[in-house]
């Protein structure tokens, strides 16, 4: 028999440590209970977003402000998964798009050439939530990876978007998409290789 605790096993994600939910026994369905969880986690992480999106600081010389939504997006893929980050990160759009001013400085709609930045999230979510089911989020040296990941994926997709929607070269979008952002995005490594280890500690104690 195992003695590890269910917040050392991997397959699990920290919001099924914090929330748990018992599964449904009857005739396969889905539990009442887990679904309003999930459906609570996914919203809550959608509304997170979109409030660390206002944390903006203007870079001169490039569309693309320094936020706190790429932070947010990766940690609520880390801390609800693969699924429940994906479906947070495209509500979080879907309801920016149409018109809700949640996007970074209050922005909304998908017309700003920074949008690309909020698909990239979206993917990113998504696979920062597979690693970490993986225990990509358990130790400080595999939480910088999976974070950093989650950053190249955000990059891979914003900044081509921002070349063609600001109809400047590759190399451009590079030097103002890019460049600005590594040191605060090494910066929030940092924060997460402390927070995210920590939460697993702290969650194993409880359990």
């Amino acid at each position: 028999m195992s003695t590890a605790s269910p917040a050392a096993s991997t397959g699990t994600v920290l919001a099924d440590v914090v929330f748990p939910a018992r599964s449904a026994r009857s005739a396969g369905l889905p539990d009442r209970r887990a679904v309003a969880r999930d459906t609570a986690l996914v919203l809550g992480g959608a509304a997170l977003t979109g409030l660390a999106a206002q944390l903006s600081v203007p870079v001169p010389g490039s569309p693309v402000p320094v936020t706190g939504q790429t932070f947010a997006a990766l940690l609520v893929g880390a801390s609800l998964g693969a699924g429940r980050g994906f479906a947070s990160l495209l509500l979080y759009a879907l309801v920016g798009m149409a018109g809700m001013p949640w996007f970074a400085e209050g922005g909304s709609g998908a017309a700003a050439p920074s949008f690309g930045y909020v698909l990239g999230m979206l993917l990113a979510a998504t696979v920062v939530g597979a690693l970490a089911r993986r225990g990509g989020d358990r130790g400080a040296l595999r939480t910088a990876g999976t974070m950093a990941v989650g950053s190249a994926i955000i990059y891979a997709v914003g900044v081509p978007y921002l070349a063609l929607a600001a109809d400047i070269s590759l190399s451009q979008a590079v030097a103002a998409g890019l460049t600005p952002f590594l040191i605060g995005d090494a910066l929030k490594a940092a924060l997460a290789m402390g927070a995210l280890p920590a939460a697993w500690k702290l969650a194993g104690r409880r359990g």
